[in-house]
């Protein structure tokens, strides 16, 4: 009778782990492989922002330079020279033999009417093609620049492709020169070698990059017809959402159908700092290919563990009943935390060895819930000492310290456009620097939040220089983060801009807490002051900001240049900070240390109010 009933049990256990399997490995396969699909088209969505943003970045900093050889041609243009070989010598450099700009227009607003006021044209260039100056006549009436829109906005570059069919290639740049009253006097344009954006945008793959205008229009495609022809692809989606963010530097991304080709794409676009817009797009079959093998496999492979899984659940389940409900039971009575229990299982064979294995795990978790129960009581590595001496009180010491409080700007962001992964690889990288330098001053950091730190100068003992140290530590906090930045810059990733705050004053030095739960820091009004003021280096676009208690011990010492003052939180009256620029040499000269992420724009702080 036991034998029927063991043998009911083994054939229901087939069942049930048959229903199991089936439950749980499809499932799991489907999921599995729909969350590869959508990471793997996050993934690739965000290869084409990257890949956007970068070549907007590239067609900026073209741009910048064409801009600023446009401005010094145009400045040359509008100077009266003693006759015309002084022009042309002063033009030969700038113009003549320079390979970008073709031809240069300056205009000007005469009695109500936009007139020419001077032109100069590389003819060479134009010879090259077979044709002569006056072709650029040709391209102002098929391609008219709107010159009033440029007169009436002093800040507006315009830049509009120029290429006629069966002509030259040419793209036009519009600048406005204004006076001092910011009243545009004259607008330069510029006709400029279309090849020197397509070059950028030749590129072969699974992606199409291109760039449109602020109308849609081409102005450089790695299908070359498509500049040439100056297509208009303002209908297509992509483009045209990316027409109606007016911002500059705005971004974005789609999914969109393509009614011509009859396919879906991802796409995504950044817009320049002069208007026109970089596209990134790829075909949505093309890019899922292999997360739809992984599916495939994904099915395949789960058949293959369902067909094994129930051969050996047949063979096997039988003998295996009994003992395995019976570790079941001890495995039960673990969870509920009684650890003097042992396996009553005493078969000679696996399951046999399995309940011994279990017994000796018993013992370990024992022995381990016991440690636990101990050292859950303590944080930080600063007690283990007093610890084991039993000397852990609680209380403190009241000390002059120097607290710094440093923060990575838009952290959240940047984890939200990375992996975890890439955000601890950030982090590991960035606070190694960061402490070493922090360790190298005789300072001690005191805790880490998030992405924060706060490091004491004075506490536990004073090296008698603690405002100095702690400041020295912050310019080296400055030159190294910028070098950092030029090692993550080379690595294709994003550059890292922080905030660091520093405040001298009394605090209480010690352990705080309970005796179940302790920690060694310093607390006071000096540490929230120093919190407060890193909060105000977005107010003020500043990476360092420190009190008047550092300036007046160091005003002789280091270069300062007065911030501001600001409300913050907890404080009556508004706090004067001061940016810290470098430091005075031996002779007494100000040696400066700034990096291009000293200082940026101010943004709106939590907590902080730039007082007026």
């Amino acid at each position: 009778m036991n034998s029927g009933f063991r043998t009911s049990i083994a054939f229901k256990l087939v069942f049930v782990t048959v229903a199991l399997i089936l439950a749980v490995v499809i499932p799991i396969s489907i999921r599995s492989s729909e969350l590869f699909e959508s990471s793997f088209g996050k993934s690739q969505n965000d290869a084409n922002s990257e890949l956007a943003n970068s070549k907007s970045s590239e067609v900026d900093s073209l741009m910048l330079n064409l801009v600023e050889k446009t401005r010094t041609v145009t400045n040359l243009l509008l100077q009266n020279f003693a006759n015309e070989d002084q022009r042309h010598r002063a033009l030969e450099m700038v113009f003549f033999n320079d390979l970008d700009l073709v031809n240069v227009e300056i205009y000007q607003i005469k009695n109500g009417r936009v007139s020419i006021y001077r032109r100069e044209t590389n003819e060479q260039f134009f010879k090259n093609f077979d044709f002569n100056k006056n072709y650029i006549q040709r391209v102002r009436t098929e391609k008219p620049t709107n010159l009033l829109k440029i007169f009436a906005d002093a800040n507006k570059v315009q830049i509009q492709n120029s290429s006629l069919p069966s002509g030259i290639p040419l793209f036009t740049i519009g600048v406005p020169f204004a006076d001092i009253n910011g009243v545009v006097k004259h607008v330069a344009l510029a006709d400029v070698r279309l090849d020197r954006l397509q070059k950028s945008f030749s590129i072969n793959g699974a992606r199409t990059l291109y760039l449109v205008d602020t109308q849609g229009t081409v102005l450089a495609h790695n299908n070359d017809q498509l500049s040439v022809n100056s297509t208009d692809l303002s209908q297509v989606p992509i483009v045209s959402e990316a027409l109606l963010s007016q911002n500059t530097g705005s971004r974005g991304q789609k999914r969109f159908r393509d009614q011509q080709l009859n396919k879906w794409f991802v796409g995504a676009y950044s817009r320049t700092s002069f208007g026109p817009i970089v596209i990134a797009q790829a075909p949505e079959e093309i890019i899922l290919e292999p997360a739809k093998l992984v599916k495939r496999d994904a099915y395949t492979i789960a058949g293959y563990v369902l067909s094994g899984a129930l051969f050996f659940v047949v063979i096997f389940s039988i003998t295996l009943t009994n003992p395995i409900e019976n570790l079941h039971e001890a495995t039960y009575q673990v969870a509920m935390g009684n650890f003097d229990i042992k396996a009553p299982v005493k078969t000679r064979d696996e399951v046999g060895e399995l309940a011994v294995a279990f017994n000796h795990m018993v013992d370990g978790l024992k022995e381990r819930d016991k440690i636990k129960n101990i050292f859950n009581k303590f944080h930080g590595s600063s007690v283990t000492e007093d610890l084991l001496k039993n000397d852990l009180n609680l209380g403190g010491t009241r000390k002059d310290v120097t607290v710094l409080f440093s923060d990575i700007r838009d952290f959240t962001k940047f984890s939200e456009g990375h992996t975890p992964e890439e955000v601890v690889e950030m982090l590991n990288e960035y606070f190694e620097i960061m402490v070493s330098i922090i360790t190298s001053n005789n300072g001690i950091v005191d805790k880490f939040v998030g992405d924060a730190i706060m490091a004491v100068w004075g506490a536990p003992n004073s090296t008698g220089h603690d405002r100095e140290s702690a400041l020295k530590a912050c310019l080296e906090m400055r030159t190294s983060l910028a070098e950092l930045n030029e090692r993550r810059i080379s690595r294709q990733q994003p550059p890292v801009k922080i905030g660091i705050g520093l405040h001298s004053g009394p605090a209480i030095s010690g352990t705080i807490g309970s005796f179940e739960r302790m920690e060694y820091t310093v607390i006071g009004d000096t540490v929230n002051m120093a919190s407060r003021i890193e909060s105000s280096t977005k107010a003020f676009g500043a990476d360092l900001l420190v009190s008047e208690s550092v300036v007046e011990q160091l005003e002789n010492q280091f270069v300062f240049e007065y911030a501001g003052a600001a409300e913050v939180k907890g404080k009556s009256q508004p706090i004067k900070m001061f940016k810290v620029r470098g430091f005075m040499n031996e002779n007494n000269q100000p040696i400066l240390i700034q990096t291009p992420y000293s200082d940026y724009e101010a943004g709106h702080a939590d907590k902080v109010k730039v007082a007026s």
